[in-house]
C-alpha cells in the first residue's frame, strides 16, 4: 500500500471545495511551510539561504500575499529541505495546484480588480466570521445593486457607463456568499449617518434599508447602529473589515481601505486592538433587536413616498 493511501493530512477537507478559494489555499500553503520550517528547527534566513532563495522571496512565500501563489518547484525544494512526510507534502502540492485556479472574482478584467481589492474578495469568501464598521456607506455584502451604482458614480464620476456596470456586476456578485450554503457570520456596525444619507435617490434608499432589515433577520447576519445621540462613540476615523477564519491556527486579518489602497494588517498584537474597538463600537451601539426598529422607523419617516 503507497504511503499517500496510508496517509492523513488535516489539509484534504480544503481539497474538496467546487469552487477554488485561492487566497485562503495561498494562506494555508504558506502557513504550513512556515509550520514545517519551525518544525525543522530552520530560521527563514536559514532556510533561504540553503535553497539560494532571497529572505524576501521566502517571506512572500510563507505569507501567502500575491496574485499567483508560488511556483511548484520552489515549494517542492523547501519541502524536500524541511524532510517533510511524503504524504503531507502530496496533499501540500494539490493545495497550490487549486491555488492556481482563479476564484469567480479574478475572471473580471484586472482594472477592476487592483491586488488589495482581489485579496479583500479571496479573504471575504475564505472567511468563517467578518466584522465590518463603516460610518459613511453601507456596508459592501448588504449594499443592493442600485445603492452599489450610487457609491460607484459617486466614486468615479467620469467612468464610461460600461465600466461603471461591470463594477456594479462584480461588486454585487460579492453578496452571494450571504445566501449560500455555507455562509460566514456578518457582524456590521453602522453609524447611523449611513442610513440618512441620500445616495442615488430617496426611493433607492428605501429599497436599501428594506433591504437591510430582510438581511439583519437572517440567522449568520448581525446589525446593529451607533445612533448620533451617542456623543462619545469611540467610532474609528476609518471603516474596518475584521476576518476571522476557520482552524489551521490561520491569522485574524483587518483590512483598512483607502481611497485608492489598502492596508491588510495581520500582527496579533494590532488585530487584537481593531477587535477590541469593533467590541467597543458593538457595546455602544443599539442592539441588534433596537436596530432593527430603528432601521424600520427610519425608512418609514424618512423615504416613505408622501
Amino acid at each position: 500500500m503507497s504511503a499517500e493511501s496510508q496517509g492523513h493530512s488535516r489539509l484534504e477537507p480544503y481539497l474538496d471545495g467546487s469552487e477554488p478559494a485561492p487566497t485562503l489555499l495561498k494562506l494555508l500553503v504558506g502557513v504550513q511551510l512556515t509550520g514545517f520550517r519551525e518544525d525543522a528547527g530552520l530560521s527563514q534566513e536559514q532556510a533561504a539561504r540553503g535553497l539560494g532563495f532571497s529572505a524576501a522571496k521566502l517571506s512572500r512565500i510563507e505569507s501567502g500575499k500575491g496574485r499567483r501563489p508560488p511556483a511548484e518547484g520552489d515549494v517542492r525544494a523547501l519541502l524536500q529541505l524541511y524532510g517533510t512526510d511524503e504524504y503531507e507534502s502530496s496533499v501540500l502540492l494539490k493545495l497550490l495546484r487549486r491555488a492556481g485556479e482563479p476564484g469567480w472574482w479574478q475572471r473580471y478584467d484586472k482594472r477592476l480588480m487592483p491586488e488589495w481589492f482581489d485579496r479583500l474578495v479571496g479573504l471575504q469568501e475564505a472567511a468563517a466570521a467578518i466584522r465590518t464598521f463603516e460610518l459613511q456607506y453601507v456596508p459592501g455584502l448588504l449594499q443592493i445593486p442600485a445603492y452599489t451604482r450610487a457609491v460607484v458614480e459617486r466614486g468615479l464620476p467620469t467612468a464610461p457607463s460600461h465600466e461603471v456596470q461591470r463594477r456594479v456586476e462584480l461588486r454585487t456578485r460579492r453578496t452571494d456568499l450571504l445566501r449560500r450554503e455555507d455562509p460566514p457570520q456578518l457582524w456590521a456596525v453602522l453609524d447611523e449617518s449611513v442610513l440618512l444619507r441620500v445616495l442615488g435617490s430617496r426611493e433607492i434608499m428605501r429599497e436599501q434599508l428594506d433591504h437591510l432589515i430582510e438581511t439583519a433577520q437572517l440567522p449568520h447576519v448581525t446589525v446593529q447602529v451607533v445612533p448620533l445621540d451617542v456623543t462619545n462613540a469611540s467610532a474609528p476615523a476609518i471603516p474596518i473589515t475584521y476576518l476571522r477564519f476557520g482552524g489551521l491556527d490561520l491569522p485574524d486579518v483587518v483590512y483598512l481601505e483607502h481611497i485608492r489602497s489598502a492596508n491588510f494588517l495581520e500582527d496579533r498584537d494590532e488585530t487584537e486592538e481593531y477587535r477590541i474597538a469593533l467590541d467597543r463600537l458593538a457595546d455602544e451601539a443599539l442592539t441588534p433587536a433596537k436596530s432593527l426598529e430603528l432601521l424600520r422607523t427610519t425608512a418609514r419617516q424618512r423615504y416613505s413616498a408622501p
